[in-house]
């Protein structure tokens, strides 16, 4: 369970945007957290493959492992 206080701007914002679309505010808020937590998760796997680069290869190496 969690319990998050928003600004009344942000509140109003949620608000307006659950009467759009005809979803609640719980699911609008639980979709941002769940795609920001992707986004999070996307750039630390993204941070530590560029600290430890595998091996480059060619255009020519990659035609030829996939027989193009």
């Amino acid at each position: 369970m969690l319990a998050i206080r928003l600004d009344k701007k942000t509140e109003s914002r949620l608000v307006r945007l659950s009467r759009r679309t005809g979803r609640t505010k719980t699911s609008h808020a639980r979709q941002a957290i769940l795609d920001h937590l992707d986004n999070l998760e996307d750039a630390r796997v993204a941070l530590a493959r560029l600290a430890r680069p595998g091996r480059i290869y060619s255009a020519a190496e990659v035609k030829d492992a996939l027989e193009l």
